[in-house]
């Protein structure tokens, strides 16, 4: 039996990306969209015709999907997780910038109503291999900053993804990264997350870019990833809408604990 997918933040340029693959992939069933932005009724996106709504309560309940993939704005994300946590469907959730009080809302939610939640700060999974990469590196180099790029819209920064392997990164040590002893405190050294700085570039022309930078005596190590199509992010969405489809009850923090690191 197929999943049935719904989309929050239909309209946007995510959106429009998972409701193209929703719509190709042979195993799920696109049901419908939602937009603060739209017209109720019916509409036609990427040669897909869905039905559309700004209303989710009204969405959900014309639609009746398994799953519901949210890349819309942070400050929307609490209310969507609990119109949607109340019809018992499951979310998968790519927006960025939801604070920890949010997320343990969401996990709350998971066993408040039965319902599986996904977050993944990026589901690229070349992005997820790099997250893990810098992991491993972090336990033998003392040192470390990041560089994360994104396009001029992105709202929240630094970026989830940063932050998220910064969290990774301090937690395969035993010991803080080193910093300079006598650094005077320059906002051009980015600000720090778990002791690892990171530089914040938003510029017309980017996607979503990251490297990670370690430095030793006598040598740098960096693992960067470049996501140059928002068609990167697909295969992970899909991937974690089929498991979050059969994982009531759970929440799941990170498209690496699908991946199996």
């Amino acid at each position: 039996m197929s999943v049935k997918v719904a989309v929050q933040g239909a309209l946007g340029q995510m959106g429009q990306q998972v409701i193209k693959a929703v719509a190709e992939a042979k195993d799920l069933e696109l049901s419908g969209g939602c937009d603060a932005k739209a017209t109720e009724g019916f509409l036609s996106i990427n040669g897909n015709t869905i039905f559309l709504s700004s209303n989710l309560e009204t969405c959900l309940d014309k639609t009746k999907p398994d799953v519901i993939v949210d890349f819309s704005l942070a400050s929307a994300v609490p209310q969507t997780a609990e119109t949607a946590a109340r019809a018992g469907v499951s979310l998968v959730i790519g927006t960025t910038g939801l604070s920890p009080q949010v997320l343990a809302r969401l996990e709350e939610l998971t066993h408040e109503y039965n319902i599986g939640i996904m977050v993944a700060p990026n589901f690229a999974l070349g992005a997820v291999v790099m997250m893990e990469l810098a992991r491993t590196a972090s336990k033998y180099l003392d040192w470390a900053e990041i560089i994360e790029l994104h396009h001029e819209k992105k709202a929240d920064a630094p970026s989830g993804t940063a932050i998220a392997t910064a969290r990774m990164m301090q937690a395969a040590r035993d010991v803080p990264f080193e910093s300079p002893k006598d650094e005077a405190d320059y906002k051009s050294r980015g600000e720090e997350f778990y002791g690892v700085p990171i530089h914040s570039i938003r510029l017309p022309g980017l996607v979503a870019h990251q490297e990670v930078i370690f430095g030793a005596l006598g040598q740098t190590l960096s693992i960067r990833h470049d996501s140059i199509s928002r068609e990167s992010f697909m295969p992970g969405v899909l991937l974690a809408v089929r498991e979050i489809a059969k994982r009531r009850g759970q929440f799941i923090f990170g498209l690496n604990k699908l991946l199996g690191f």
